[in-house]
């Protein structure tokens, strides 16, 4: 079905015509400034992966054997932190987000495209700043709990400030998108013919704005007490650990939501593309996203059930964790019923899309057990925890980003993917996740902790299979990367519209003019009347 057209002049580059340091460090394209974000965050991805190849081979055996604990500490804080912060967070809405949401609405830029610059570099500035941390290493995991990080010899207050930088360029970004969104979208799209990709930015870039300045006043209270001795968080100052708690979960759990939305909404993009068919359902799926964002900062105190909180603000949280499921359901419904009776293909983009439904599905169903108040008494800090949060964060998100590479690559650099590399690079990826993540539901209801760099023999063989599983993802990986690399060096050209899609990214050249359009499109219809037509007004 591929449109592997020649409409596109060799000599015609695009955005990517001029070339230098300058050019791309001073640039306020958005396309170049959601390129550098997506090389920065993929970058990151693969540290962190390495990371956790490391961890992995730790854990082949009971025993110590590569590391000591407090290396196997500092290995799995660096991982949460790059991979979180570093990556899955700014991945889509601030790589695929910055290039493609002026495209999906006709504008030719965002609404502030110096604001957005600077975002990236503070960005890089909050990198370095993190990277500077690095002289005396964080051991206490990502979620940086105290009293331990309050006391500890590490350099807490270097990394929360690099972190408190990385949430600046985040709502910075959001910022941005929501005026863009608001004020740049070309005549006659309204905001019910919005590409759903569109509207799960909006509802991204909604938390971003209000959720980040939370973890950002927190990591400063944080550096506040150890570097002037206020007691905030340090029972011995005066200050209650438990109110860090309450601020870190307030702010991360809604942060989900920033990582998995986006990816939702390039699934909502990817199924009836390769369906060739309408989205079923397109106003519960847009509206979905609001409800997600919204109740997404009432369940924070699911992560605190074993910190004492009272049985009736346990039942109320215990509650709402389960509500969020309603829209998130929606979702996954409409999805399946618009796949009923298409016209299905199979490329890459669609092998990854399909990928993440299955992929989420498990993650979602196991949910409900962290949910509940007496299963998750027995679950807590267990692998079943990080199988929950693996199957929902890579077997979701980082999926969905996949598919939007797989998809939107064509646009972005004007060339082909290698589709039986793709295939290949996909098979050995699916089989790797699973091989390395299920079995840590097993683990975990066996009550194998996590976070530990030692465990009872009785977890071996698991541990074994789970690291094996890790070297075949590894390896899927390496080859959907090199994939990436021949495509951009050598791969076939591509034309305009190679999909066949209908949003308005495809009504430009590939790659696209500095400018998006030679003129401002006019939209008179919705993004997805494949077949039969059904406008939605």
């Amino acid at each position: 079905m591929t449109d592997h057209a020649t409409d596109t002049s060799p000599a015609d580059r695009g955005y990517l015509t001029d070339k230098g340091f300058r050019s791309w460090a001073l640039t306020l394209d958005h396309k170049r400034i959601g390129v550098l974000y997506l090389f920065t965050t993929l970058f990151f991805f693969l540290v962190g992966g390495v990371i956790a190849l490391l961890m992995r081979l730790e854990l082949l055996t009971p025993g110590p054997s590569l590391m000591n604990d407090h290396t196997y500490n500092v290995l799995f804080t660096l991982h949460g932190a790059i991979m979180i912060f570093l990556f899955i967070i700014p991945g889509i809405p601030s790589g695929l987000g910055n290039f493609f949401i002026p495209l999906l609405i006709g504008a030719r830029d965002v609404a502030f495209p110096r604001l957005n610059l600077l975002s990236y570099w503070v960005f890089i500035g909050g990198i370095v700043v993190i990277l500077a941390s690095l002289v005396s290493p964080m051991d206490t995991g990502w979620t940086f709990y105290t009293p331990y990080s309050a006391k500890t010899g590490a350099a807490v207050a270097t990394l929360s400030f690099g972190i408190f930088l990385v949430g600046m360029s985040s709502i910075l970004t959001g910022l941005n998108f929501i005026v863009t969104t608001h004020r740049l979208r070309a005549p006659g799209l309204t905001w019910m013919r919005l590409p759903l990709f569109i509207w799960g930015m909006y509802a991204t870039s909604i938390i971003q704005v209000l959720a980040t300045p939370v973890v950002g006043i927190t990591f400063l209270l944080l550096a506040a007490e150890r570097l002037f001795g206020v007691g905030f968080f340090d029972p011995a100052k005066g200050g209650d650990p438990l109110l860090f708690q309450h601020f870190f979960w307030f702010y991360s759990h809604p942060v989900v939501y920033v990582m998995i939305l986006p990816a939702m909404g390039i699934i909502s993009e990817v199924i009836p593309v390769f369906s060739r068919k309408a989205i079923f359902g397109y106003r519960a799926i847009a509206y979905s996203s609001l409800a997600i964002a919204f109740i997404g900062f009432l369940v924070w105190g699911h992560h605190m059930f074993v910190s004492g909180m009272s049985p009736v603000a346990g039942v109320i949280f215990s509650f709402l964790t389960f509500f969020v499921a309603v829209p998130t359901g929606v979702k996954v419904f409409n999805w399946i019923a618009t796949l009923y009776r298409g016209s299905i293909t199979f490329e890459s983009p669609m092998l990854y899309a399909l990928t993440f439904i299955f992929l989420f599905i498990i993650g979602g169903l196991t949910g409900p057990f962290l949910g509940a108040l007496a299963t998750n008494v027995h679950l807590h800090d267990t692998y079943f925890v990080v199988a929950h949060f693996h199957y929902t964060m890579m077997g979701g998100t980082v999926m969905g980003l996949f598919a939007g590479l797989h998809y939107w690559f064509p646009k972005m650099t004007g060339r082909m993917l290698n589709e039986t590399v793709a295939k290949l690079a996909w098979a050995v990826t699916f089989v790797g996740f699973n091989a390395t993540f299920f079995v840590m539901f097993i683990m975990g209801y066996h009550g194998m902790p996590r976070r530990y760099a030692e465990y009872l023999p009785k977890y071996h063989a698991d541990n074994v299979f789970a690291t094996a599983g890790s070297w075949i993802l590894a390896v899927g990986v390496a080859i959907m990367f090199a994939n990436f690399v021949w495509g951009m060096l050598r791969g076939e050209k591509a034309g305009a519209n190679p999909w066949r899609g209908l949003t308005l990214e495809w009504q430009t050249p590939s790659p696209p003019p500095t400018e998006n359009f030679e003129e401002i499109p006019t939209v008179t219809d919705w993004p997805y009347g494949y077949g039969k037509k059904v406008v939605c007004r």
